[in-house]
């Protein structure tokens, strides 16, 4: 089994070697939401390579059996979560289901799509954990149709205390397979960033809103 540590620059090394995660220290991304970052993440990109959809898979895997060993069905957040979860779920015998972002506007109008039973025990599959807005919204809606969220396992997370704090509030606990400190550390190692950006990078993630507004 896969120690965390290993996990994390696995996927790090992964994301950054097919440019699924992209660092521009000095010439920030603008993100849909208005807000300035030197990163861009793209981890839909990691479903064109087997190889490292395979490692994420079984990443995944290792950190559920490891933290959710009661798990009984894995749910894919629409739509960067969906691939992953059914990977995961193939290896581990169990069934599968998908939460939208929003409910069809017609038919059964469905938020969960799959067969859910109440009570059942669920971890959430996600690609990308930022503020976690989205991320719980998932569990939530799993919490709603009368299953148990266990848990919210992404591929990767910013690390904003934002999100921390809006997990510890809903009670929901969460993680991720790489973060965005190892991802740094990672690129250094790569030669992907140098040295003197890392301050400069760093400080994103713990003032991201002032961030290129200078």
């Amino acid at each position: 089994m896969m120690t965390t540590e290993t996990i994390a620059q696995k996927v790090a090394a992964a994301l950054l070697n097919i440019e699924a995660v992209a660092l521009r220290p000095h010439q920030p991304f603008t993100w849909t939401s208005g807000l300035k970052a030197p990163i861009y993440c793209d981890n839909r990109l990691t479903i064109s390579y087997p190889e490292i959809r395979e490692l994420i898979a079984d990443a995944f895997v290792s950190v559920i059996q490891e933290k959710y060993p009661d798990v009984e069905v894995i749910a894919g957040a629409a739509t960067g979560g969906i691939p992953h979860a059914a990977w995961v779920a193939q290896k581990m015998n169990l069934p599968m289901i998908y939460v939208r972002d929003k409910a069809k506007g017609h038919g059964k109008e469905n938020l969960v799509e799959g067969v859910l039973r109440p009570g059942q025990k669920v971890v959430v599959v996600e690609d990308l954990i930022s503020t976690g807005g989205s991320s719980l919204k998932v569990a939530l809606a799993v919490n709603a149709a009368g299953a148990q969220t266990l848990g919210v396992q992404a591929i990767m997370s910013y690390e904003f205390e934002k999100a921390a704090e809006a997990f510890t509030e809903a009670g929901v606990p969460f993680g991720s397979l790489s973060s965005y400190s190892t991802l740094l550390s990672t690129a250094l190692e790569l030669g992907k960033i140098k040295q003197e950006d890392m301050a400069l990078l760093q400080a994103w993630s713990q003032n991201p809103a002032e961030y290129g507004n200078n």
